[in-house]
């Protein structure tokens, strides 16, 4: 049974990372955008970050520009903009593509794993997001519109599993 441990990624400074790294930790996992009416929640998900980070949450942003074209910048410009706006200081991985033939394979396994609003497989909108427990698996797939502070209470539970 595949797991997110299974996967690779690509940080937004060009670098591999084999996501068993984050073996036992508790993962939430965010396609973001910088120019997005959501992009504000940049600001709750550092937060999470900063407040159970210590726990063992890892917060993993994966930025896309498949939705109205709201992310257009290079890695770079995206880096830059996420800092400078919001402080992010959460793992930021580069582009990639969530949807379609060209999805990443972890976009692939996650939608597979936990479908959206009416049994939908595909991500509809920047912002969705992904809670991985700590043996690897979905947890849940929350909508763009839910806020990171909504997510507060499901991730003390995943962190005390």
């Amino acid at each position: 049974m595949p797991s997110v441990y299974d996967f690779e990624a690509q940080t937004i400074g060009g670098q591999p990372v084999a996501l068993n790294q984050f073996r036992g930790k508790v993962l939430l996992v965010v396609n973001t955008a910088s120019a997005c009416g959501f992009t504000p929640q940049f600001a709750g998900l550092e937060e999470l970050h900063k407040t159970f980070g210590p726990q063992g949450l890892v917060v993993l942003g994966f930025p896309c520009n498949q939705f109205g074209a709201q992310d257009r910048g290079s890695n770079t410009e995206i880096a830059s903009f996420c800092q400078l706006n919001y402080g992010v200081s959460f793992p930021m991985m580069a582009k990639i593509q969530v949807n379609g033939p060209q999805a990443h394979p972890l976009y692939q396994w996650l939608v597979r794993e936990a479908r959206g609003l009416l049994g939908t497989k595909s991500i509809k909108w920047n912002f969705t997001k992904f809670l991985i427990g700590k043996d690897g698996t979905v947890l849940r797939r929350y909508a763009p519109y839910t806020t990171p502070e909504r997510l507060q209470r499901d991730i003390e539970r995943a962190l005390a599993a």
